[in-house]
């Protein structure tokens, strides 16, 4: 096996080590380190340094090098921490992960950014401390390494332990408690790392002696990807060991751990004990509890387990259908129940496992409200609330983007400056809320600030100015719903941050493409509240089925809100065609499906139909249907990977006939409506709008 096939697992496991010390550096208090925290960021950046050096990830492994040696004086207390240093540990930390997706594209890394951190580092550690570190202040560009390892760039202390295994570079493995499959692989990883000199040992403990120019510290990190850390002993020895069963009576004898053994006994380790090392059973504990599966082969399953549902509600059909003949059998009555119960469990069994927890998200705002923070010059307290409740993950990847900006507009328009804030009676530092709960079968995410709250005077002027159709009768969610209009800005200049009117359109775009919508709350003064309303998952929907002429539809239940039977005094002629509906003074607009969809055989009487009251896009419709059928819970096909994209629709599924239905999208279906009108169409035929009174003046 190459030591490639190692890669994916370095690339996410760095990626991790580096969200770890983001966000250790994000809660470092600098008037007084907490030590563990220090501690944690330097095996970090230690652990990054030595799978970037095995894997021939120079210029990766070079900086996390230089800054590893940085913060080993501040874990020393030979560093005295201060806020910029530890921004410039996070710029490192920035660079670093870009560095690591150069490496995962196959490209080089940056190398302006590379001598630019180098400097930076350097520059610090002579200010600081008044010595330069261990490392190129300037590094020559480098081609990257082929697959094979290259040697890297040990630490003081680890040269210190390996002074006499580079001497000679014979090394002494020793595997503990190795399954044969495994250390079949690790020898075979060994030989890629050096001469294997000789091998012996049973399960319990299995000794390899290594001829190798790499360093103890590389080459465990390279056996770590495939066995625990507690598993594995590594020790400098004299020359070329012929006969290593001599070395493990020592090696594995219960002595005491002598203090700084010295490099040439032949017992001690390579490397000397690490700050780490009380803690790798517990993480090793952890590990063993979980394993990593490709996403595409989670979706596969889920898929199939879709398709299982799909026949097991044929069989219950059938099954039914038997019922109404009078040739039931008790006992396949009692199986159809077991299977429906089963495939229930089995279906949320693995819809929970691309569940991730909202902390995955919530995790990357402290960042952005402290970057964000210091270019506005505000002083902000971020808080998060329910960071346990789970999202699917295609759901987790899409949502940060929007969630960004909304928190970048919250900094920007709601907090005021800390002058402000005071002069007004509040406190200096202001307040910035993301929370997420389940509401049903939706997720609701909150941005909440304390800040100023929104004008509406000063809303509706602006979007005056900017030629939108609005009115002093607009409701307060109308009105705020405007900042979502493309262009639109309240700011009065424009900086980083915001002011251009670009982004909050995209924002209202992307969320309701998963099916979602955002609600505004907002009170002068005291500031708002942005609601983010999302499915659970995408490929699970409880939907309401409903009948119009011969075809079954599915409406989501999210979007739905009551459903009532229409009255003759309720229903309104308005200029253009248009027909609205009076409930509860209240006028909404009617979509009538079979004009929209073209169905035929259905209803076309308004006040013999079911109005199904739907909420999309912020706003409220009233859809004409013959029948409501009934609730049900059913997996989504994506009909524009299957067929093609079709306008008012959104996805489709099968039901229990075996037929399908469509999955209508509410948005959707009004932007077809109202094209139709604008083409001609008629919502309801000329002999019913001939009876409604006209439209009230509102």
């Amino acid at each position: 096996m190459d030591i490639a096939d190692f890669f994916d697992t370095f690339f996410e496991e760095a990626e991790e080590l580096l969200s770890d010390m983001e966000q250790h550096l994000l809660e470092l208090d600098v008037d007084d380190p907490d030590s563990e925290q220090l501690n944690a960021i330097f095996r970090a950046a230690h652990s990054i340094k030595g799978g970037a050096g095995t894997f021939g990830f120079t210029v990766l492994q070079k900086t996390t090098h230089i800054l590893e040696n940085l913060l080993d004086y501040a874990r020393k207390g030979e560093l005295t921490l201060r806020a910029d240093l530890v921004d410039t540990f996070l710029e490192a930390k920035d660079i670093m992960h870009e560095q690591l997706d150069a490496y995962r594209s196959e490209e080089e890394p940056n190398q302006e950014a590379f001598e630019r951190i180098c400097q930076t580092l350097q520059q610090i550690a002579l200010d600081e401390i008044g010595q330069q570190l261990d490392g190129p202040t300037i590094p020559a560009a480098e081609p990257k390494a082929a697959p094979t390892p290259v040697p890297s760039e040990n630490d003081a202390e680890a040269n210190s332990n390996n002074a006499e295994a580079s001497s000679n570079g014979h090394l002494l493995v020793a595997l503990l408690n190795v399954e044969d499959k495994d250390r079949i692989l690790l020898v075979e990883e060994l030989e890629q790392l050096g001469e294997v000199q000789s091998q012996s040992g049973d399960a319990k403990r299995y000794e390899v002696v290594l001829k190798s120019s790499d360093s103890a510290d590389d080459i465990e990190a390279v056996m770590c990807f495939i066995i625990e850390p507690d598993q594995i002993e590594i020790t400098a020895v004299e020359g070329v060991a012929t006969e290593p069963a001599p070395a493990e009576p020592e090696a594995s004898t219960p002595a005491a751990p002598a203090p700084q053994a010295p490099a040439e006994s032949t017992a001690s380790k390579a490397s000397a004990p690490k700050p780490a090392a009380k803690e790798k059973p517990k993480k090793a504990a952890a590990e063993s509890s979980s394993i990593r599966v490709s996403v595409d082969k989670v979706d596969q399953i889920i898929n199939l387990v879709g398709e299982l549902i799909i026949t097991q509600s044929m069989l219950d059909q059938t099954v039914s259908d038997l019922e109404d003949q009078s040739v039931g059998n008790a006992s396949l009555q009692n199986g159809m129940s077991l299977l429906q119960r089963n495939a229930r469990d089995l279906q949320e069994a693995v819809m929970s496992i691309r569940m991730i927890p909202m902390e995955f998200v919530f995790s990357r705002f402290p960042r952005v409200v402290r970057d964000t923070a210091g270019k506005l010059g505000k002083e902000i307290e971020l808080i998060t609330e329910g960071k346990s409740t789970e999202l699917d993950k295609s759901l987790v990847e899409r949502i940060t983007d929007p969630l960004t900006h909304l928190v970048r507009n919250s900094l920007d328009h709601g907090v005021e400056m800390p002058d402000v804030r005071e002069a007004i009676g509040k406190p200096r530092v202001g307040k910035l809320t993301l929370s997420a709960r389940h509401q049903g079968g939706n997720i609701l995410i909150e941005v909440r600030d304390d800040g100023a709250g929104m004008d509406r005077e000063r809303l509706l002027a602006k979007a005056r100015e900017n030629g939108l159709n609005v009115s002093d009768t607009m409701s307060d969610e109308e009105v705020f719903q405007l900042i979502f209009a493309p262009g639109f800005s309240t700011a009065n200049e424009v900086t980083d941050v915001s002011g251009r009117g670009v982004g909050m359109d995209v924002v209202k775009r992307n969320i309701q493409s998963m099916g979602g919508r955002v609600e505004i709350q907002s009170k002068l003064g005291e500031g708002t509240n942005t609601r983010i309303v999302l499915p659970l998952t995408l490929a699970i929907l409880d939907g309401m089925s409903i009948k119009v002429g011969g075809e079954t539809f599915i409406l989501p239940l999210s979007t739905v809100l009551e459903s009532l039977q229409p009255a003759k005094d309720d229903m309104y002629a308005m200029a253009g065609d248009d027909v609205v509906i009076k409930v509860r003074d209240e006028y909404l607009p009617v979509i009538a499906i079979h004009e929209v969809l073209n169905v035929e055989n259905a209803i076309t009487d308004p006040t013999k139909s079911i109005a199904v009251i739907v909420q999309g896009e912020g706003r409220r419709y009233a859809m004409l249907v013959d029948e409501l059928i009934g609730q049900q819970q059913v997996v989504v096909k994506n009909l524009e990977d299957n067929y093609r994209k079709v306008p008012g629709i959104s996805a489709a599924t099968i039901l229990g006939d075996g037929s399908v239905a469509l999955i209508l999208d509410i948005t959707g279906l009004h932007r077809l409506s109202r094209y139709k009108k604008e083409a001609g169409k008629k919502v309801v035929n000329n002999q019913n709008l001939s009876s409604f009174k006209e439209a009230e003046p509102s």
